[in-house]
């Protein structure tokens, strides 16, 4: 795991809503230090403080801990199935 970068995301999200870093420390229940710690990739943050930020800043925990989107299962259904559209039976058999 890149603490670094997960620490940036949330730093990002944070000031899209936007927040203080003590603001939203005291939302999470830790402290601004601790805040900043996670921001900046020092710290490792629990599972339960990667919880708390993502309902605070209403994003998916997946949005933290990853740069790109990762999809759900029924966008890559969706996207799987339209791709095996054009094929015949025959070729769906294989």
């Amino acid at each position: 795991m890149d603490y670094y970068m997960i620490g940036q995301r949330i730093r990002k999200f944070r000031k899209a809503n936007p927040f203080s870093q003590e603001a939203l420390a005291e939302k999470v229940g830790i402290s601004t230090t601790h805040m900043s710690h996670i921001e900046t990739g020092n710290t490792k943050l629990s599972l339960a403080v990667l919880v708390k930020l993502a309902l605070i800043l209403e994003v998916r925990t997946d949005d933290i801990l990853f740069d790109s989107p990762v999809g759900n299962n029924r966008d890559l259904m969706q996207k799987n199935q339209s791709s095996l559209e054009p094929c015949t039976p025959q070729e769906l058999a294989i």
